[in-house]
């Protein structure tokens, strides 16, 4: 197999996890997909898996397996596109519900969901906990809990929590920690709320897919407007729907390619500008691949395990824990 000289894709994890995943060059693989058994793949997840208030959540439905039968696309169905275009053999399974967090999925859908899977992608709520906003418990505890249960299946299955994007609503208008902060903030914390999450469970979390920090980086590299509240700058997308809260279909497809990128090892700018997923959404060739180098530049820049289980990740915990503001209530949310 041809493999890419670059800087690797590197992971979030405990003892057992990867120190890097090299990135996977597309050559040959398509050779070797037809005949390989395919790698299961299970999305868990609320309006943000499944591509509320954007045309993805009706993108190629038929692609993927709706565990609940609701004629689902979303990510997932973005996630599988870009498998068959790189060769790749996944049969990708979604169980989606809009509002919740881990703690639904393990408390009224374990029946659908308890089976061996090869890999599981999860997240929780867009603030971490409507509850309790940027409070990881809750999605900790449940993480181990659904943990425990695929592990039981499958010993070697690859768990990751997908760390979602800034709210602008809740950063610029709406009561909560972020009202005020920069853009960049809520998705920070959210992040250093799916590490705590992780360092938990050090033997049921494989890495931590860093979409939030992926949408922070589209942000100050200017591919992305800061503020749809004041009008998108010319030449900038605009990575939210018309709720400033979910995501548009440019901001669904970096969630997608973030997770592909740190799931699979394949470089996301290997695609490129005509990928048919962004072709059929409409997106241009510059939009398709400034999001891809985003996408690509965000995972090669997640440090090794060691460092941020030597410090790193302490010291961010620490900042992290002195900017929560636990008085401050967030108006509930409609879906993620």
């Amino acid at each position: 197999m041809q493999l890419i000289h670059a800087d690797p894709v590197r992971s979030v994890g405990g003892p057992r996890r990867r120190a890097g995943v090299v990135l996977i060059a597309l050559a040959g693989l398509g050779a070797l997909a037809g005949t390989a058994r395919a790698d299961s793949i299970l999305f868990i997840g609320n309006s943000f898996t499944y591509g509320a208030l954007a045309s993805v959540q009706t993108f190629r439905p038929d692609t993927v397996t709706d565990l609940r039968g609701t004629g689902i696309g979303g990510v997932p169905a973005l996630f599988k596109a870009f498998t068959q275009e790189a060769g790749l053999n996944y049969d990708v399974f979604l169980e989606t519900e809009p509002g919740s967090n881990l703690d639904y999925h393990y408390n009224n859908q374990l029946g659908l969901i308890d089976r061996s899977w090869d890999k599981v992608v999860m997240h929780g709520q867009s603030n971490l906990d409507f509850a309790a906003p940027n409070d990881p418990t809750k999605i900790s505890t449940y993480t181990g809990l659904l943990g425990a249960v695929f592990q039981n299946k499958n010993p070697n299955v690859d768990i990751s929590l997908t760390a979602t994007w800034s709210r602008a609503d809740l950063t610029y208008q709406t009561p909560s920690p972020w009202l005020g902060q920069p853009i960049t903030q809520m998705g920070e914390d959210v992040h250093a709320g799916y590490l705590v999450a992780a360092a938990d469970n050090p033997t049921i979390v494989d890495r931590v897919n860093p979409v939030g920090l992926a949408w922070n980086r589209a942000f100050t590299a200017g591919v992305a407007d800061t503020n749809p509240y004041d009008g998108i700058s010319p030449g900038q997308i605009n990575l939210w729907a018309s709720d400033s809260y979910h995501a548009s279909n440019l901001g669904y497809y970096l969630h997608a390619l973030t997770v592909f990128g740190m799931v699979t090892g394949v470089d996301p700018r290997t695609l490129g500008g005509q990928e048919s997923a962004a072709l059929e959404l409409g997106f241009s060739a510059a939009e398709t691949y400034a999001l891809q180098s985003i996408a690509y530049e965000t995972i090669a820049a997640v440090p090794e395990p060691g460092t941020w289980l030597m410090g790193g990740l302490g010291a961010l915990l620490i900042g992290w824990r002195v900017r929560r503001e636990p008085g401050v209530a967030a108006a509930q949310p409609v879906l993620a």
